[in-house]
């Protein structure tokens, strides 16, 4: 099989970043899970596990400290496109986002971003009403207490972690 290359492309800055540095753990139709560090070095957040739920618009990710502990599950709302020629996933990054605090706390954040984009005009129309719904439906997940569906994925992969591509 080819490799398969994964990019990130976000609005706010405007820039596309192939994530050729991140391990894929696991590659299905609807689903990938990587394991990655952080691409500038950060003092609060080191490395972190993935998974990309492509029919669901949203990314998942498990992100721990230099220590390897949990800081918080950080969920990025997402477009995905694949160029099955080139066999490349680009992640548009919506801009909202919805933190889960090991204690519970959920926080979403990056609305004044996303505001921002609307009134410049920068984020395409077809991603406006997708980036406010994928949000609503992962709230939902969250408050309807079904948020380890999601999480249970990501610590499974963790514990048979063998990159395959």
């Amino acid at each position: 099989m080819e490799k398969i290359k994964l990019f990130r492309r976000r609005f706010l800055p405007d820039e596309l970043t192939e994530l050729k540095d991140d391990k894929i753990l696991s590659y299905s139709e609807n689903q990938i899970i990587t394991k990655w560090d952080v691409l500038k070095p950060r003092a609060d957040i080191s490395t972190g596990t993935s998974a990309y739920f492509i029919d669901k618009g949203i990314k998942v990710s498990k992100v721990y400290n230099a220590n390897h502990q949990l800081v918080y599950w950080y969920c990025d709302i997402i477009a995905t496109d694949f160029d099955a020629q080139e066999n490349t996933y680009t992640f548009h990054d919506l801009l909202i986002d919805v933190l889960v605090y090991p204690d519970g706390r959920v926080q979403v954040v990056d609305m004044d971003e996303f505001a921002d984009i609307l009134e410049q005009k920068i984020l395409p129309d077809q991603f406006i009403g997708q980036a406010l719904r994928q949000t609503q439906k992962l709230l939902d997940i969250i408050y309807a207490g079904e948020f380890s569906s999601l999480t249970r994925i990501i610590e499974n992969a963790e514990k048979t972690a063998v990159c395959h591509y």
